[in-house]
């Protein structure tokens, strides 16, 4: 009996056996593929009427005309027609595509997903290119062909008529150059800063004696170490004005002694000239003055060569006596000003390290945080960006000086400053505000962030231990923290952050405070 002769039972019969044969799992799906080869008929598949209905609901209706279209999609599927469906989405497709130039009731055009698109890419595109205007300036303008193809860049983006797809092989082209241009940028740093470094330690050797050079040389080999920064060039900056401007006055002294030590000198030699005419002429009077009483006949003939003798004795003596007076004057003039020279030495010797920063711990004094302050206002002011301080003040630190005195109370001041020191960013400042106070300046910082930074550091201090003789103690701060806010001092913050500082002593010490 052929396939065409079978009733469908006897098929399905069949189909049942060659499941069994085939240890196929009868699912339906296994059984219609199984029917179809028995029966040697072919059925289409099945219409997926329900994932149609979830995209059907998934489209917006934002006009009448799309909602009519809606309804004949829901018919389309309804019916399972693939056709209908077809010229129900085309005419939906239309009626969005019209849509989009159309106008609100105030007369605005109505808003859709292609045009928030185009805003979307549009700000992408400008903000692309003033990141790449922004970033020209560090690479320099050496590469010319490299700021020649930056400027097309550029240009092109903010053209309205290129799209992506014209921008993209032009990115491409910039994406090469600019890997090209920051490696080249970056080995003329590495090489300046070798060649800097080379120069300092040269001068370095040749002013081993000079200690108020080595401490400039010192400065500068402090500052050419990465990681470099606009603060710490100002800073060392503004340290190596001062000292030049005592290192000019100490040199002004010394020319001044010099000249008094040139002019003694003259002097010297033009009295010893004197002396020495004087000595000639004593001895042609003298050896006139022998002739004469040896041609005396008498006492009476001596005694007026005699006078004659003794005058111009007491004349060369006298004479000896004034330029004696006169050189020991000037010498003690040159020691007066070579003992002020030394004591301006003195001072330049300490002006470099003494300046702005407190001489016991190394961390700035009040003149060196007002002048921090300074530049971390501009900043803020140029750059829109949250500042905060922190003042913190060491707990128990009189009864620590009280009862291992202030050597102890001396090293334990400078064991916080170094902890603290290793746990800062490099653009945080810190500064010795008065006593066992310090402050700590945070640029980019929010108050969450600043209270943050404290607790950091106070678990820090736990960690590391403070050596008193062989004894471990551990050195504990209270701390409060102020966000610098628009319209205030920077002074106004650190006394909001002081009162939050005795809020966190009155509260058990050891604690952080937000003002």
């Amino acid at each position: 009996m052929s396939t065409a002769e079978k009733k469908p039972s006897e098929i399905a019969r069949d189909t049942l056996k060659l499941l069994m044969t085939r240890k196929l799992v009868p699912t339906p799906a296994n059984f219609r593929s199984v029917y179809q080869e028995v029966s040697g008929t072919t059925e289409p598949p099945p219409f997926p009427a329900d994932p149609l209905r979830h995209i059907v609901q998934a489209l917006p209706l934002r006009t009448p005309l799309q909602q009519r279209h809606r309804a004949q999609l829901d018919a389309a599927i309804a019916q399972q027609s693939w056709h209908d469906l077809q010229n129900a989405l085309v005419a939906y497709a239309n009626a969005a595509n019209a849509g989009a130039n159309a106008t609100t009731a105030a007369g605005v055009p109505a808003a859709t997903p292609a045009a928030k698109a185009d805003t979307s890419n549009s700000e992408f595109l400008e903000q692309l290119a003033r990141m790449i205007e922004n970033a020209l300036p560090a690479l320099g303008t050496d590469d010319a062909r490299f700021v020649e193809q930056a400027t097309r860049l550029i240009a092109a983006i903010r053209d309205p008529a290129n799209g992506l797809s014209a921008l993209r092989p032009l990115l491409g082209n910039f994406t090469l150059r600019l890997s090209f241009a920051a490696e080249d940028q970056a080995e003329i740093r590495n090489t300046l800063l070798k060649l800097l470094k080379l120069i300092i330690e040269n001068i370095g050797e040749l002013s081993r004696e000079d200690l108020w050079l080595k401490k400039q040389i010192d400065a500068l080999a402090e500052v050419a170490t990465p990681p470099l920064s606009l603060r710490r060039l100002d800073d060392v900056e503004r340290r190596i004005k001062e000292v030049m401007f005592k290192q000019v006055m100490a040199k002004g002294r010394q020319m001044e002694a010099q000249e008094e030590m040139r002019r003694m000198l003259a002097t010297f030699v033009e009295r010893l000239s004197q002396m020495t005419t004087s000595t000639s002429a004593h001895h042609h009077q003298m050896e006139e003055s022998a002739r004469l009483i040896e041609q005396a006949k008498s006492i009476e003939d001596i005694g007026p060569v005699m006078k004659n003798v003794v005058s111009a004795t007491r004349g060369i003596a006298q004479e000896i006596k004034n330029t004696h007076e006169e050189l020991r004057t000037m010498r003690e003039k040159v020691n007066a000003t070579q003992a002020e020279i030394v004591k301006l030495q003195q001072e330049l010797d300490t002006a470099s390290t003494q300046a702005r920063h407190d001489p016991l711990t190394g961390a700035l004094n009040r003149k060196g945080l007002d002048e921090a302050l300074v530049r971390e206002i501009a900043d803020v002011q140029r750059k829109e960006t949250p500042l905060c301080t922190a003042l913190l003040d060491i707990d128990n630190f009189k009864k620590l000086n009280d009862t291992r005195g202030h050597e102890t109370g001396d090293a334990a001041l400078t064991h916080l400053v170094a902890v603290t020191r290793n746990n800062m960013r490099p653009q945080d400042t810190l500064a010795r505000y008065g006593g066992e106070e310090f402050v700590i300046v945070m640029p980019d910082t929010l108050i969450e962030q600043g209270i943050e930074a404290m607790t950091r550091l106070q678990r820090a201090l736990t960690k590391q231990f403070f050596l008193a003789g062989n004894e471990k103690i551990v050195i504990t701060f209270s701390a409060g923290v102020a966000q610098l806010t628009a319209g205030e001092t920077p002074q106004d913050a650190i006394k909001r952050a002081d009162q939050a500082m005795y809020l966190a002593k009155r509260s058990g010490k050891n604690r952080v405070v937000g003002a």
